[in-house]
């Protein structure tokens, strides 16, 4: 049945909703007491959005009178907690009669086959079997069970036993031993043991984690002018520009046109830095010597923290700078101060805080704060979400002979990113771990990838060796969600290969909004997407692509320096890094979308034809009837349209979407792509081919073409939008949209349409003193409705 191919494809590509058990229950026994089960909407519960998984846990803290070797005379210990079939060993100290270890170890309930927890205390031996000083033993019938949100277990002295438990021999071990959830606080640093076979750095990278995004700046350096800048050529004045580097980021001015001592530019360049910051930002001054030879006059060298920091848009005071003279060596030592003067240059440089440094797509943007604290808002909401499992899930790598997954999840919202603990050897991993976000405007997407680990260590083959593997990615709009709504939802994992779609199995997710100021919500629906300062001194497109591809590369490396590591294929995948790359695929799908938008129009047109051809006589009659009333009435015109929105919008809400939308296959195009496009679409880029003239061409469409395909993708996103007015997509926009169409309605009922008319001319064609940069609380609603290019693949 396993191999069955399901009847309609289309069904295995769809999100199903699921009813899985959440919240905390407690047997009969607890800390807390009474009968039955507690049930679980407790207001302290933290853990509501997944299903409940027991564990025995087993705090090792530290041992002390421990008895020394009678050979050598010292005492090398370590603890060996043993249950059943499951052994966790904590590290050996050398020569240590007062260990202190400070470990955790945790036992799935499913998983325990024995009633007894053994605790051995053990002396380590090079040679022979390792020497055996005492243990403890615990029944697991009285073991003590604890609810968060109390305090922890207070671990107890215990004194060691022999082998058969009749006497106490010498030494003491402090323990504590409970049963919790995954709600416990020593859940993320414990001990698994299921994950018995890894070693080395990768025990890290099995546990859960939190990741913060590094804080990042937009550096200005506003490069005005040079003076005495001095070439090797005497004969005549040089050709001067300036190369600025930020780490790996080189940018240069352009050439100044007059060939002179005293050049003058005023170009801005643009980098990305980020706390702390690490790089300088290193200027050289440099002439032309020739077609490919530029010869450098001078050079300077500044740190990131020398330069102020701007919140706005208020200017910013220049500085003159004297250049290090370049090629004066050692030996030449005191010649420089021989020299009556120098080559300066006039900067004026900051660091901009009033923008939103964009790390990731504008489709998919899941942030837009900008990078100064001090100027964010409070939050509107909390999104928590509880990844409980996936099901299914395809054999992604080899082990002992035969195929297996060792599959984590991470979910990126904001700058908080969060891994979950990696499930060894199954293709229906259960993490159910729980992690909230504040949520800063609902207009915002969270992405969740899931990925096979490949640095373990310990017995897999090619571990730590390869690139941990994608798996499928789902991503959530958080303004197509209800509030307060608990959505349990299995989303399948999609991803496209070389060989067509591929599903590599299901995630099962439980998730939530919750508001916490409404009025905030709709305030922020006339506002503009992106910090202020983005519109007053708005980049170009060419600036935002480079300075994104920068960004990303400073959070995969950033991100790739923590304990443990996310690594860059994992940062890259969730980033969308190749988003922006030419696919014929993609290119026909955005331009499917527009076709789209335009079966409105047609069916509008096909009713219009039955009205004419008196198809339905009552229908037509109306039709007259209506056209009479507006040729005399031509005012009731606009009340009317308004009213019609009003009543279509209200007529929709009972089709209205009931769950987030999904990856579409079929809007993807990318069940009916051929092989030849595929093999295009996962070309390198440069391409790969040989022929040079070919590669040169073959580049010069991809790049062209990736522009068309964004500028299509964006015509198709502003028509979405306006079929999301009254979709209920979003059902925030779409109610305050109607509400607004009947208090437009309303006004234009009683007024005359004359002043209408009047009014709207005198505003359109008001003078620029009284025009902002700013866009308009109608353009700031549009741009925040959802597009269905959150289902894109």
């Amino acid at each position: 049945m396993g191999n069955e191919q399901p009847s309609n494809p289309q069904d295995d590509y769809k999100a199903k909703e699921t009813k899985p058990q959440l919240g905390e229950r407690w047997p009969h026994g607890g800390f807390r007491g009474g009968g039955g089960w507690i049930s679980s909407d407790r207001v302290t519960s933290t853990y509501d959005l997944v299903e409940q998984m027991h564990f025995l846990y087993v705090r090792v803290v530290k041992a002390r009178d421990l008895p020394p070797n009678p050979v050598t005379g010292s005492c090398d210990p370590y603890v060996e907690v043993k249950l059943g079939n499951y052994k966790g060993k904590t590290k050996h100290f050398d020569k240590k009669v007062n260990p202190e270890w400070k470990q955790v170890f945790a036992f799935s309930k499913e998983k325990i086959q024995s009633s007894i927890i053994e605790v051995f205390v053990r002396d380590r031996e090079m040679v022979q079997r390792d020497d055996y000083l005492g243990k403890v033993v615990f029944d697991m019938n009285e073991v003590p069970t604890r609810v968060p949100p109390d305090s922890p277990l207070a671990p107890q002295w215990y004194r060691l036993e022999d082998r058969r438990g009749e006497s106490k021999v010498r030494g003491e071990v402090m323990l504590a031993v409970w049963m919790g959830t995954q709600a416990d606080e020593a859940f993320s640093e414990a001990w698994h043991a299921d994950a018995a076979l890894v070693q080395g750095e990768g025990v890290h990278s099995v546990r859960s984690k939190v990741y913060v995004s590094p804080k990042l700046w937009y550096l200005r350096v506003n490069i005005i002018e040079a003076q005495d800048v001095e070439s090797l050529e005497k004969s005549q004045p040089p050709q001067v520009f300036v190369k600025a580097q930020v780490g790996k980021q080189v940018l240069k001015t352009k050439v100044c046109q007059t060939r002179t001592t005293n050049p003058f530019w005023n170009e801005d360049l643009l980098f990305v830095a980020a706390e702390p910051f690490e790089e300088q930002l290193v200027l050289t001054v440099e002439c032309k010597a020739g077609p490919s030879k530029d010869e450098i006059a001078g050079r300077l060298v500044l740190p990131l923290n020398t330069f102020e920091k701007r919140l706005d848009h208020r200017p910013v005071h220049s500085r003159w700078f004297n250049l290090e003279r370049f090629g004066f060596g050692v030996l030449e030592g005191d010649r420089r101060h021989e020299r009556k003067f120098s080559t300066r240059i006039h900067l004026r440089a900051c660091l901009e805080g009033g923008y939103h440094v964009l790390d990731e797509s504008t489709m998919y943007i899941s942030d837009q704060r900008p990078t100064a604290r001090q100027l964010w808002k409070q939050p509107v909401g909390i999104l928590e979400v509880g990844i409980l499992s996936a099901q299914g899930l395809v054999p992604m790598k080899p082990k002992d002979g035969r195929k297996t997954t060792d599959a984590y999840c991470v979910a990126k919202y904001g700058l908080k990113w969060v891994r979950t603990r990696t499930i060894l050897d199954s293709l229906s991993p259960k993490w159910n771990e729980q992690y909230t976000w504040e949520v800063y405007d609902p207009c915002t997407v969270i992405t969740l990838g899931v990925f096979d680990n490949c640095h373990l260590g310990g017995n897999h083959e090619n571990s730590g060796a390869g690139k941990d593997s994608r798996i499928g990615k789902v991503r959530l709009r958080l303004s197509t969600l209800e509030t307060d709504r608990i959505y349990t939802m299995s989303y399948p994992l999609l991803v496209l290969q070389q060989s067509g779609v591929k599903k590599m199995g299901e995630l099962q997710l439980a998730f939530r909004f919750t508001c916490l100021s409404l009025a905030n919500i709709i305030y922020l629906y006339g506002h503009p997407l992106l910090p202020k300062m983005h519109y007053l001194h708005p980049f170009t497109v060419n600036q935002v692509d480079s300075l994104r591809y920068q960004a990303m590369n400073i959070v995969a490396v950033r991100l790739g320096r923590a304990e443990p590591p996310l690594h860059k294929e994992v940062v890259e995948y969730m980033l969308d890094v190749d988003s922006h790359m030419w696919s014929m695929r993609r290119s026909k799908a955005n331009f499917f979308r527009i076709v789209s938008l335009f079966s409105g129009v047609i069916s509008m047109s096909k009713w219009l034809g039955e009205v004419c051809k008196w198809k339905n006589p009552i229908t037509t009659i109306l039709v007259h009837l209506l056209f009479c009333i507006l040729i005399c009435y031509p005012e009731l015109i606009l009340p009317t349209m308004f009213l019609y929105m009003f009543l279509i919008g209200i007529w929709n809400y009972r089709s209205r979407p009931r769950h987030p939308p999904h990856m579409d296959t079929k809007l993807s195009w990318a069940e009916a792509v051929n092989s030849d496009e595929l093999d295009e679409e996962f070309d390198t880029f440069p391409t790969s081919k040989p022929e040079n003239t070919v590669k040169m061409r073959y580049d010069r469409l991809r790049s062209v073409a990736g522009r068309i395909q964004t500028v299509i993708g964006d015509m198709a996103t502003q028509g979405e939008r306006f079929q999301a007015l009254l979709s209920w997509r979003d059902p925030r926009a779409t109610s305050l949209f109607i509400v607004l169409c009947l208090i437009a309605a309303v006004i234009l009922y009683v007024t005359p349409f004359k002043i209408i008319a009047l009014v709207a001319a005198l505003v359109y064609l008001r003078h620029p003193k009284f025009r902002s940069k700013m866009p308009s609380p109608p353009c700031n609603f549009f741009r925040r409705l959802p597009a269905r290019a959150d289902s894109m693949l």
